[in-house]
């Protein structure tokens, strides 16, 4: 279930604060990206499907996991303004191998590419907006997965209770273990290691 919000498009928002926008502008960002909550539970992509919407988060979250051997394995987590996209299956048009599923009840405005590129030929500038922002975006998601590689299972939790704290009571502790490629017991030793202090 889902239900369209009557509210003024967090992307014209957003923005609105870069640049000057006409009201045809603000028209055309609405229309092609409009803003929809989502119950817990639900799946914005299923594995199989292939990703032709992309998610930036209002207010929420979104976990990103893939199966293995039948067991999730949590890959990402998308809380208030990040975006969830699958980019191999989306400029590919290939079917995902990942789910994007919502953890609590969730606000996102929702990137249709057609839409997109159509709102693009019609405002040639927002182009250059979105695709610094992606490149961003990008680059930020690959500096974390380079540190993830690199660190001990401890250093992994106390990065995330560093730069993303929100996330340790909003998200069950068996997620966090997967999300930290470890088991939830082993997360649960770390945590009362380091507790009531992680320095």
């Amino acid at each position: 279930m889902n239900t369209t919000i009557p509210m003024e498009n967090i992307l014209v928002q957003q923005m609105s604060q870069l640049t000057f926008l006409s009201p045809e502008e603000r028209q055309g960002i609405r229309e092609s990206f409009p803003v929809k909550t989502f119950e817990k539970g639900h799946y914005l992509l299923k594995e199989g499907m292939v990703a032709n919407d992309a998610f930036f988060v209002v207010k929420g979250c979104i976990r990103e996991f893939k199966t293995l051997n039948g067991e999730e394995k949590t890959t990402a987590f998308y809380t208030e303004n990040q975006s969830a996209i699958n980019f191999g299956s989306q400029a590919n048009g290939k079917p995902s191998a990942i789910y994007f599923i919502c953890t609590e009840t969730t606000t996102v405005a929702i990137l249709n590419r057609k839409k997109e590129e159509a709102l693009y030929q019609k405002h040639p500038r927002f182009e250059s907006f979105c695709r610094e922002g992606m490149e961003q975006m990008m680059g930020a998601q690959q500096e974390t997965l380079t540190k993830f590689i690199t660190l001990s299972p401890r250093e992994r939790y106390l990065l995330l209770v560093d730069n993303r704290p929100d996330l340790i009571n909003r998200i069950p502790q068996y997620q966090i273990a997967s999300y930290l490629g470890i088991k939830p017991e082993t997360l649960s030793r770390i945590r009362r290691k380091i507790m009531p202090g992680h320095s």
